[in-house]
């Protein structure tokens, strides 16, 4: 699978499946990779308002329906990524993996930002679900963010614009979109921060499945218990339907065995959900977002 197109060029008709960590999905009826920000903004202001407009990151945490996309698939990784350091503060361009900004912090002996290093994704979309790992969370950390909206024009956003809870944030337009924020961080030893980012990524490394093509965390862990916990106890590691399997190494992750589709990957979804609300009558929230329409996004609905 290839994702070496031209940058700056409508294309029409883009497999999506190597733009996602779990190399699903259908195609992008038109795909825009911006070279910069400059270039994402023209591109806006003369795209006709009437099209849909999907923003898509390193695609760590969606599943794209086997249908694909309508309208136009905007890439971010690459393209909205500046990164800079003003003293405790480090502003990020939402294309950026997590991973190289809190390696960032770290270098300029900045600590706190450590955890960033176990999101498998871009700052946009750890903005967009208040992504967390290794106890830490997003939204905590961060002092403003600036978006785009559907017109290319930029806003400036304080936390409190928002609503954020745990993987989720309200308060954010159906028509704009992440294009960096300022993250403030303390001053301390960047060695020992990067040793910790170091460990963190071993331990990662040694519970969770990451040379395998997945999509991180499926589930959203309920209140006081852990999804992955509860999958284990009902024996369902190792479970496949078609090429999707639930992890032999976390219960919380499913892996495509190298031919799963969007679909294999719900009816999975839906076996364990229905498992688990039989014998502990909890209902697994989704972590993983949905993007894409059809049978495939009514199922994921139901």
């Amino acid at each position: 699978m290839k994702r070496d197109i031209p940058k700056g060029v409508l294309h029409h008709h883009v497999d999506l499946r190597p733009f996602t960590s779990w190399h699903i999905g259908g195609c992008a009826d038109r795909l825009y990779w911006p070279r910069d920000l400059d270039g994402l903004r023209a591109f806006l202001k003369q795209l006709d308002q009437k099209i849909p407009v999907t923003y898509l990151g390193l695609g760590s945490n969606v599943l794209i329906s086997d249908e694909g996309i309508k309208g136009v698939v905007i890439i971010t990784q690459g393209s909205l990524s500046t990164l800079s350091v003003d003293g405790d503060r480090v502003t990020a361009g939402a294309g950026l993996s997590c991973a190289k900004v809190a390696r960032f912090a770290a270098h300029n002996n900045l600590v706190g930002g450590e955890f960033l290093a176990g999101i498998p994704g871009t700052i946009g979309g750890a903005l967009r679900m208040n992504a967390g790992a290794f106890g830490g969370e997003t939204w905590p950390k961060v002092e403003g963010v600036m978006l785009i909206n559907r017109q290319g024009e930029l806003l400036q956003r304080k936390p409190d614009a928002f609503r954020v809870g745990y993987r989720k944030l309200k308060g954010l337009k159906e028509d704009e979109w992440f294009v960096s924020a300022n993250f403030i961080f303390s001053g301390g030893d960047g060695k020992r921060s990067l040793q910790s980012i170091k460990a963190l990524l071993t331990k990662r490394s040694a519970t969770q499945p990451t040379g395998e093509p997945s999509c991180g965390s499926v589930f959203k862990n309920p209140p006081g218990k852990f999804s992955a916990q509860l999958i284990d106890s009902l024996g369902l590691k190792g479970k496949t339907v078609g090429g999707a399997q639930i992890s032999e190494k976390h219960a919380n992750f499913i892996i495509n065995q190298g031919c799963a589709t969007a679909h294999d990957v719900l009816a999975l979804i839906h076996f364990v959900r229905a498992k688990v609300k039989a014998r502990y009558n909890i209902l697994l929230e989704l972590e993983v977002m949905i993007l894409g329409g059809g049978k495939d996004n009514a199922i994921c609905n139901q």
